[in-house]
């Protein structure tokens, strides 16, 4: 008889049959990221061409199931559906019988905590919240770069180290994320990385009216400094017409928005308007300036006739030539 201590699966998870509900751009890519670990994906479920074709280059041979078959074949399942469809998935899935008692149910949205999965829970699962703060584009480069990705993980807290170390072994580094502050985390991410997508197609789509062939080339260098500065020194990084108070500059662009992409009007005043506040905030953007130039953002006009200076991109203000430094 073998008297060897077994491990707790709920402190390390062994190797494990994996399945996937909800084939979009994450979940195939997770599924993939713990096969290399030396987990066995068995099932995947799609609905659309897309996530058939998604679930096929990432995982060729996993046979596809309906959700219900997933479950039955798999020991830990990965929830990858959007947002809005978890809680109705999650409450149909064990009120038809489909939830087996000990088995890891993983979802990947950043909303939710491990409450959504609260039906499973009574049907004897394992609930598990696991967010990759990655963008995914459905293709085998996700895997790699889940490489050091941050994962958001909410879980009971006897199961922290099971969540923790599947997160690990899909190359990544487990952030604790408290239940209640799930939505503010989740703002955080979609604040900072979608409406940066949003912003620089705009931005490219502009270059491109003014005559630049190339705005990906011209806007490259440009915004990976400034990332690099914001993430290294946050507001102190705040460069451009805004933070320097040049109300003329600010309305001259308005102007311009208005005639050749009046769509864009919005999305500048209300950036505009947040970073005035912060420069202001900072001591970046000097109070005797910021009167005319909040006025200027209030009306969205050009109702100044103070001359517009430099574009703000050589990280000049016009006196110590310091403003745009990282320090």
């Amino acid at each position: 008889m073998n008297t060897t201590p077994q491990p707790d699966p709920r402190d390390r998870p062994a190797r494990l049959t994996v399945g996937v509900v909800g084939a979009g751009r994450v979940g195939p890519a997770l599924a993939a990221s713990l096969q290399l670990a030396g987990h066995r994906p068995v099932a995947v479920s799609g609905v659309s061409d897309a996530s058939r074709r998604r679930a096929a280059a990432l995982l060729p041979d996993v046979p596809l199931m309906r959700p219900a078959e997933v479950l039955e074949r798999a020991e830990l399942v990965l929830l990858t559906v959007p947002d809005d469809a978890l809680p109705g998935l999650v409450t149909g899935l064990a009120e038809t019988g489909a939830v087996r008692p000990g088995q890891l149910l993983v979802h990947t949205s950043g909303r939710y905590g491990a409450g959504v999965l609260d039906p499973a829970l009574r049907a004897g699962a394992l609930p598990l919240a696991l967010h990759p703060a990655m963008t995914f584009t459905g293709t085998p480069v996700d895997v790699q770069r889940l490489a050091g990705c941050s994962f958001g993980v909410t879980a009971p807290e006897e199961l922290r180290l099971a969540a923790e170390a599947l997160v690990i072994e899909m190359g990544g580094e487990p952030e604790w994320i408290a239940e209640g502050k799930r939505p503010l985390y989740h703002a955080a991410l979609a604040l900072g990385a979608n409406h940066l997508v949003t912003l620089v197609a705009q931005s490219m789509e502009l270059l491109r009216t003014a005559g630049v062939e190339a705005p990906d080339r011209m806007l490259g260098p440009l915004l990976g400094a400034s990332l690099d500065n914001a993430l290294r020194s946050g507001d102190a990084a705040l460069t451009g017409p805004v933070a320097r108070g040049d109300a003329g500059t600010v309305a001259a662009h308005i102007v311009e928005l208005r005639a050749h992409a009046p769509q864009a009007v919005a999305g500048y005043l209300a950036m505009a308007r947040a970073t005035a506040d912060r420069a202001l905030d900072h001591g970046l953007l000097k109070a005797e300036l910021a009167e005319d130039l909040l006025g200027v953002l209030a009306d969205g006009t050009a109702g100044t006739d103070r001359p517009g200076g430099t574009d703000g991109m050589d990280g000049t203000d016009g006196t110590d030539g310091t403003e745009g430094d990282a320090r």
